[in-house]
């Protein structure tokens, strides 16, 4: 690789020797780390993605690694390295107040919760945020098997010797410390669903930092100290549908903002279902979209709001991200060669039952599943395009056993 007399790699030798640059990775981090300007990484990672080239789609190989070490890069660099290969939406649909109530939280220092129904899009929020707050981020999803050692680290046996020993095994929060301070940047990390795991147990060392920000958590076996970072930004994301807030430990709501995301509004919930139509159906099948977007609305009209004509009211709180499944089942089985190819009536009430009405049964109470029958036999009914028996037919199955339960319990 070839350098001007001051030890400098310009623009005009990176482009004379992008031939060996796409070959070499090692030339790559040399003239990342020796670039002359700014002008030289864009050339290398905008134009010629040579990250891409090197370090594959996603991950974060030495060429990215260089890009974030580098103090020319830009933050809208170092995002760029860090984010490849995220297909996270652009657009942020939730409501303005939750995105102005979850960017000050952060801005203050304190862990955020999105916290609301089924299918209202907190995890794809929890993403954008990390993204537009932050370089990078990762996300890692609640078992019930977590431990504290999730979180912040812990003792892991370490095969690889000739005899079994014992290392010290990062948290994802220590990990995300450890990120933000080598490449000095802001970093998300995403705890997602926490309410699968036991959240006392699992964030009981969490807590007492977050209340003693200087105080050591972890150290690994190089001595490196782990306390919690200002520039760790800590994002969680909590289904509403497995407790309620009242359940909640009083820790967690005490030391966390609880943001809730629950109704969008209607003219952005309709842009999903749009969007989702014209990606999956429109065009593809021989499927009305205008009438099943008349569905999508009815639908969830009726879950969430309930039946104007009966004065009845919501049956549950449940989102709108449960109808992309739909789209996306009605358009695979209706395309040419597709198992609904000749009976695409059929496809969409097979996409309810097999997405939507096992969604709503697994947390409804005995009157919810009375109602849910009904609903989905009145759209049935309205609907004549469409074959919505299957999504009715199994409601009513869900009603028929828990009738005979509550008949063996008198």
């Amino acid at each position: 690789m070839g350098n001007s007399s001051d030890d400098t790699y310009t623009l005009e030798e990176a482009k004379e020797e992008i031939d060996i640059l796409r070959r070499v990775e090692d030339d790559v981090v040399g003239a990342i780390e020796n670039a002359a300007n700014e002008d030289v990484l864009l050339y290398l990672i905008e134009d010629q993605e040579l990250d891409k080239a090197h370090d594959g789609k996603r991950g974060l190989g030495k060429v990215r690694q260089a890009v974030l070490e580098s103090r020319l890069a830009s933050d809208r660099l170092k995002r760029l390295v860090s984010l490849r290969g995220d297909d996270t939406p652009e657009d942020v649909l939730v409501p303005e107040d939750v995105i102005r109530n979850a960017k000050v939280a952060l801005e203050a220092g304190k862990p955020v919760v999105l916290y609301g129904p089924t299918g209202t899009g907190k995890t794809t929020f929890a993403k954008q945020l990390a993204r537009e707050t932050g370089i990078g981020y990762s996300l890692h999803t609640a078992t019930p098997s977590w431990t504290p050692s999730d979180i912040i680290g812990g003792i892991s046996p370490d095969y690889t010797g000739e005899s079994l020993s014992y290392r010290t095994k990062l948290g994802c929060v220590s990990e995300g410390v450890q990120r933000a301070r080598r490449f000095d940047v802001k970093y998300g990390v995403i705890l997602d669903e926490i309410t699968r795991a036991d959240i006392s147990k699992i964030f009981g060392p969490l807590y007492t930092a977050i209340e003693n920000p200087h105080q050591t958590i972890f150290e690994t076996d190089e001595g490196e100290t782990i306390e919690l970072d200002e520039r760790v930004n800590i994002i969680c994301t909590m289904n509403m549908s497995d407790r309620t807030v009242n359940e909640l430990d009083n820790a967690i709501t005490r030391r966390f903002a609880m943001i809730e995301l629950d109704e969008y509004e209607e003219d952005k919930r309709r842009q999903l279902f749009r969007d989702w139509l014209d990606t999956h159906i429109s065009g593809q099948t021989d499927i009305d979209d205008d009438e099943l977007l008349r569905l999508f609305e009815r639908d969830y009209e009726g879950i969430n709001h309930g039946n104007e004509s009966t004065a009845q009211g919501a049956i549950m709180r449940f989102g709108p991200m449960h109808y992309r499944d739909v789209a996306v089942f009605v358009g695979v089985a209706c395309r040419e060669g597709g198992e609904y190819e000749y009976d695409q009536a059929d496809s969409v009430g097979q996409a309810f039952r097999t997405y939507i009405v096992p969604r709503l049964l697994n947390s409804a109470a005995f009157p919810q599943v009375e109602r849910i029958a009904e609903h989905y036999r009145a759209l049935n009914d309205e609907f004549e395009e469409f074959d919505l028996a299957p999504a009715a037919e199994l409601a009513e199955r869900e009603l028929e056993q828990e009738r005979r339960q509550m008949g063996s319990y008198e």
